[in-house]
């Protein structure tokens, strides 16, 4: 059974760095063919999706987030990580992390595995 936890700090201030990890047990983040997503659910509204890091490390990211986010994994924790760079207000939500598959790259059927979630507020 795969098992994701997000954790982090649950409050950032405005222009900082908003820092999550996921780490992943019950499997590894290198196995074939997986991708490791992060989506987020600000407040009233519906799932985003941020970007993922594939089980061959290679990552992708949204276009309207991709200058201010980055994603990295550590193989040896077994983590994954979301670096998100000058927050605002907007950037409030349930941030969660997310086991897809992926062919030849492209994602291909439904998340199967979720984190439960994690509050990050973004206020001074």
């Amino acid at each position: 059974q795969v098992q994701l936890q997000e954790s982090g700090p649950g409050l950032v201030k405005p222009s900082q760095t908003l820092s999550l990890t996921c780490t992943v047990s019950g499997g590894s983040i290198t196995t074939s063919y997986y991708a490791w997503s992060w989506i987020r659910q600000p407040p009233g509204k519906g799932l985003e999706w941020m970007g993922v890091i594939r089980y061959d490390g290679s990552t992708g990211y949204s276009p309207s987030l991709k200058s201010r986010t980055s994603i990295s994994r550590d193989t040896s924790k077994n983590q994954f990580s979301l670096q998100l760079s000058s927050v605002t207000p907007e950037d409030t939500a349930v941030y969660y992390c997310a086991r897809r598959t992926v062919v030849d790259g492209l994602p291909a059927g439904v998340y199967d595995y979720w984190g439960q979630g994690t509050q990050v507020t973004v206020s001074s």
